[in-house]
């Protein structure tokens, strides 16, 4: 039985209502956010895998700070991607804008056939918690 209030939070895509999806839900002092794409407030993806990637990571952040919450809550990462050695220079790369600390955060990343979106080259999966 589920005790408590489950929030949900979108970023305004037109997919979210098409699919039927919450793109982050908190429940308790634990967020979970569904794989979030490169792609900005327009839906529009951007170009390269680091570009992408970064994208995924400040619409993270938007979907945290809308529970109060930043980076520094982040408990695990799952990184799915269409191309495994452009992901990982693209996450060496990134990683400590993201987390400073490199060690804090269990990170799996994870290479694909395809992924949703045509174009799509990367979708990060987070756990935060309070």
């Amino acid at each position: 039985m589920i005790q408590g209030k489950k929030q949900t939070q979108g970023l305004g895509m037109p997919w979210e209502k098409e699919y039927g999806y919450a793109q982050a839900l908190k429940y308790g002092n634990t967020v979970w956010v569904a794989g979030q794409v490169g792609h900005d407030e327009r839906g529009q993806l951007q170009e390269g895998m680091e570009a992408q990637m970064k994208q995924a990571y400040v619409n993270i952040e938007t979907l945290l700070k809308g529970f109060n919450m930043t980076m520094e809550h982040v408990m695990e990462e799952v990184v799915y991607v269409t191309d495994l050695d452009a992901a990982f220079i693209a996450r060496k790369n990134l990683g400590r804008l993201v987390f400073p600390d490199a060690m804090v955060v269990p990170s799996t990343l994870v290479e694909v056939r395809k992924l949703a979106l045509p174009g799509q080259l990367v979708e990060i999966k987070i756990v935060a918690q309070e």
